[in-house]
């Protein structure tokens, strides 16, 4: 094993370790200060909003694949899914989950069950709440266009890995004057995002989606683990100046790369 894959695992282990030790520390603790983000703030009035009238929300968890990089965005979308379904489920229109990619279809589905067993709604109709509408970008996105220009939809969020149709899929959404929360790992994507969406999650926004949605105090320990590991790239930077300019720059990239 190299220098740069033995670093990366003593980075995941930290990051997993601290998280555990800021869960423990933080059980006992009911109020968790979380600084204020619109968008979120915005997503959850839409909830209310539609168990009280009666519409539909519509989660797009986009057409990324579930085993690379892709997924990460994708599997925040279903912890926030999660959270939709259990809070708006007793509306007159359940929530509604739209992907483009056939494993993010049958656990969006899994997902959708979980949630309705976890708040005793175990006899609810969740056959149609997980549908695959798509497996190319354009199939996906006619699909996904269909489900959120109906009736019911008064309010949509999109998290996954999108690709151009994403602009399609945001102009809908402000054509039909519903909101739309939108957050992706892909920047080109998330350019779109910015310019068309009612609000867009930027960089790690979306990965505190689950916190913010009340997923579980794990996802409110990760929050606390970044803001730790933010300070030590900080300094790990500073330290990399300091050494690059008193001269050990070479040694630091033979390290990296391995070489002995």
């Amino acid at each position: 094993m190299t220098v740069t894959g033995l670093v990366g695992l003593i980075i995941v282990g930290s990051f997993l370790g601290m998280m555990i030790i800021f869960n423990v520390v933080k059980s006992g603790s009911t109020e968790v200060k979380l600084r204020p983000i619109p968008a979120y703030t915005k997503i959850k009035r839409a909830i209310g909003l539609a168990v009280e009238d009666g519409s539909q929300l519509h989660v797009s968890l986009g057409r990324g694949g579930v085993t690379n990089s892709q997924s990460a965005s994708a599997f925040v979308g279903l912890s926030m899914m999660e959270q939709i379904v259990r809070i708006a489920s007793s509306g007159d229109h359940p929530p509604v989950a739209t992907t483009g990619n056939a494993a993010l279809a049958i656990l969006a589905q899994d997902t959708i069950r979980g949630a309705y067993k976890a708040i005793n709604l175990e006899e609810s109709d969740t056959s149609a709440a997980g549908e695959l509408v798509g497996l190319t970008p354009f199939s996906y996105a006619v699909g996904t266009l269909s489900t959120m220009q109906g009736g019911e939809v008064s309010a949509s969020l999109l998290a996954g890995w999108y690709g151009s149709e994403i602009t399609w899929l945001t102009t809908a959404g402000e054509r039909t004057n519903n909101f739309t929360l939108a957050g992706t790992a892909h920047l080109p994507a998330q350019a779109i995002m910015y310019a068309a969406a009612s609000e867009t999650l930027i960089g790690e926004e979306l990965f505190a989606g689950g916190a913010y949605l009340g997923a579980g105090s794990m996802h409110e320990a990760s929050l606390s683990t970044q803001d730790v590991f933010r300070w030590v790239i900080v300094g790990g930077i500073l330290m990399g100046i300091i050494l690059k300019f008193v001269g050990f720059g070479p040694l630091i990239q033979d390290l990296l790369a391995g070489t002995p």
